[in-house]
């Protein structure tokens, strides 16, 4: 069984981070993301919001098998964080997002977020169990939501009260 870590993320794994990233854009059907992103632009999300909370999870070699982020959501202001979870593809199962969200769910109330706001493809059938397993509940949809590319998918909102 495969040792599982969490850490708070820094600059030096913005590199991983973003290669793990684009595996996830470039299978598609998971991600509103559509276009790879490069080390500079997980860096400049990551200094984005002083407020913004990032971990990783790695296996005992430092391979990065995932990662985490909560940041103060746009709209429904200060304290909601809007939280966004990736893992390695073929790497799932393996409690990679049960260890990140123990971690972020702590960072977040010690933080002073009250709650935390997931939106999630509809037709992403492993996010929504992922986030419905972790105790979120749904309390909305976008339909219609148009991606970067044009392409045009529903999203389930679920949240989790802290």
């Amino acid at each position: 069984m495969t040792e599982i870590l969490t850490r708070r993320a820094g600059p030096l794994d913005a590199r991983p981070m973003a290669e793990l990233l684009n595996e996830i854009i470039a299978e598609g059907g998971t991600t509103a993301l559509t276009e790879p992103v490069a080390r500079e632009t997980l860096l400049g999300w990551m200094e984005a919001d002083p407020r913004s909370i990032w971990h990783v999870a790695e296996d005992a070699a430092g391979e990065i098998l995932g990662f985490q982020w909560i940041e103060p959501h746009r709209e429904h202001g200060e304290t909601v964080g809007q939280i966004a979870t990736f893992a390695r593809r073929g790497r799932t199962g393996l409690g990679i997002g049960s260890k990140l969200f123990e971690a972020t769910k702590e960072a977040a109330r010690a933080a002073g977020y009250a709650w935390i706001n997931a939106e999630i493809r509809a037709d992403n059938a492993g996010g929504l169990a992922y986030y419905q397993s972790r105790g979120f509940e749904d309390y909305g949809r976008i339909d219609g939501y148009m991606m970067a590319d044009g392409m045009v998918v529903d999203k389930v909102l679920k949240r989790y009260d802290l």
